[in-house]
């Protein structure tokens, strides 16, 4: 009888990417897949551990699955997986942990799915993930998500990306071209660009440490790749984000204007104890030269509040900085201390309820930032690509400057791309818009 696998993945495209990946070698050794909701036999978690918050829903999806299956094989791999192991595989229920090297080797610790005492840990070391596997993610949604590079060479005092994920290493240029023409082939016509650092592309290439193409070079290849419409860059570095790669963007035929860059802190005083590697004058000449040639360009920023040390005037010169900057949205973290960090060590800890309270304002100007360029964007004619999702009776869409827009339920809208023309913005803050003429796609 054909055994039920379910996933669920905590966190970040790229772990999205991963877990459709492991998927499909599941269905490839004769697996049914099923939603993690449903009966299965084995659930796969993909963890994630940036936040504290991540770490805690794992926990939560292990009872989910209990509750559906109580007999059920449960897996975590992941980022939490390599960072706290033995530290998983004694919760209730969890059969089988994986570190960084493994879990893309996952149905061959399958053999014999009875529940185990305490979890079964296949871990390594940090220094052992060195080598590259390829991976996207498709069949979830109508954009596809395509991992060119994994692993972080920075040293950021707060992050524990590096201890999960190892040094930065990149696909070849020849393997992402041919896993992004696969994924035109399956009818998906947006992409989007994930890694840990992808800004870094190209290093690690071939196994070695230097730099065999740069991130310009990669998205100069993509923008030939037939059939798909749409390349959209996920977070990238300021630092590394260079002009020449804004300019060509502005030009492409298929990248769109829209660019998420971290920022993190708006006081140089912060980045320099977080160890970025910018300061807030090089980061603003990047907002600004993105919005000069791309005037109506969505840029969005990762921002944490409450690091070690931050006082009331440097969240406040954090605050003014990011109300002047010509962004469209924020995505806001509150400081949470991970084991084996630096930041972790500090003096100067924040209050968690001054912590809470900081990001709560950042996430009020987040709302007023996106409000604004919306609003910014109203009259204009954009091309939409309807999602698949049926939510209360609507479907949404994404313009290619990521103006999120709504219309009544239509299933023939699902994956198709339309010019239109936006109207209006409603009290759920998405934007309803006129059709301007029929399905463009080719």
């Amino acid at each position: 009888m054909q055994k039920k696998v379910a996933f669920h993945t905590l966190g970040c495209k790229l772990n999205f990417s991963e877990t459709s990946t492991i998927a499909r070698n599941f269905q490839n050794e004769g697996f049914s897949r099923v939603d993690f909701s449903e009966w299965a036999d084995i659930y796969v978690i993909n963890t994630c551990s940036v936040t504290e918050n991540a770490d805690k829903r794992f926990k939560t999806f292990v009872k989910q699955a209990q509750k559906v299956n109580p007999e059920a094989f449960i897996a975590a791999i992941g980022c939490y997986a390599q960072l706290k192991p033995e530290e998983l595989a004694a919760l209730d229920g969890v059969d089988l942990v994986l570190g960084a090297t493994e879990k893309f080797k996952i149905t061959d610790y399958l053999n014999d799915l009875s529940k185990n005492d305490k979890g079964e840990v296949h871990s390594c070391e940090i220094a052992e993930a060195d080598f590259y596997v390829g991976s996207y993610a498709i069949g979830d949604r109508t954009r596809a998500f395509l991992k060119v590079q994994d692993g972080c060479d920075y040293k950021c005092t707060y992050c524990t990306i590096p201890l999960a994920r190892g040094i930065s290493r990149s696909d070849t240029l020849e393997n992402v071209l041919k896993n992004a023409t696969e994924i035109s082939a399956q009818g998906i016509k947006e992409i989007v660009l994930t890694g840990v650092n992808i800004g870094d592309y190209g290093k690690g290439e071939f196994g070695n440490k230097r730099h065999d193409h740069t991130f310009l070079e990669l998205v100069k290849a993509l923008d030939t790749v037939k059939g798909i419409h749409r390349f959209r860059i996920s977070s990238i570095e300021p630092n590394l984000l260079k002009n020449e790669t804004i300019d060509f963007v502005a030009q492409s035929n298929c990248f769109v204007p829209h660019f998420h860059i971290p920022l993190q802190s708006g006081s140089d005083k912060i980045l320099n104890v977080m160890r970025r590697r910018y300061l807030t004058g090089l980061y603003e000449d990047r907002v600004e030269r993105i919005t000069t040639v791309m005037p109506n360009a969505c840029v969005g920023v990762d921002v944490i509040v409450g690091f070690p040390g931050e006082t009331e005037a440097d969240f406040l010169e954090t605050y003014h900085f990011l109300n002047r900057l010509d962004i469209a949205y924020l995505h806001v973290f509150t400081y949470s201390e991970r084991d084996n960090t630096l930041a972790a060590t500090m003096d100067g800890v924040v209050p968690k309820a001054i912590r809470n309270k900081r990001s709560k304002m950042l996430r009020g100007l987040s709302s007023k930032k996106r409000r604004a360029f919306y609003e910014s964007q109203l009259g204009t004619a954009r091309i939409v690509l309807f999602e698949g999702e049926n939510k209360a009776g609507y479907i949404h869409g994404f313009t290619e400057n990521y103006v999120k827009v709504k219309t009544p339920w239509n299933p023939e809208l699902v994956n198709t791309l339309h010019q239109v023309t936006l109207t209006e913005i409603d009290e759920d803050g998405l934007v309803r818009f006129n059709f301007a003429t029929e399905n463009i796609q080719a």
